[in-house]
């Protein structure tokens, strides 16, 4: 098993947690976004299967 040869600082430890945390906030922005442009009917880069469960029954 691999084992870290030097303590990890504080600093890097904590703004590689931050660095991860900010990606997660932008691809929920991004989500949203493209939740609320399907729901307005604006979506046009965005391909997704409408009506699908209205046509099975």
């Amino acid at each position: 098993m691999a084992v870290p040869k030097k303590k990890t600082s504080k600093s890097k430890r904590d703004k590689r947690k931050a660095t991860w945390k900010r990606k997660a906030e932008v691809q929920a922005q991004r989500a949203l976004s493209i939740g609320k442009s399907i729901l307005t009917g604006r979506a046009k880069g965005f391909i997704y299967p409408a009506n699908e469960e209205e046509e099975e029954e």
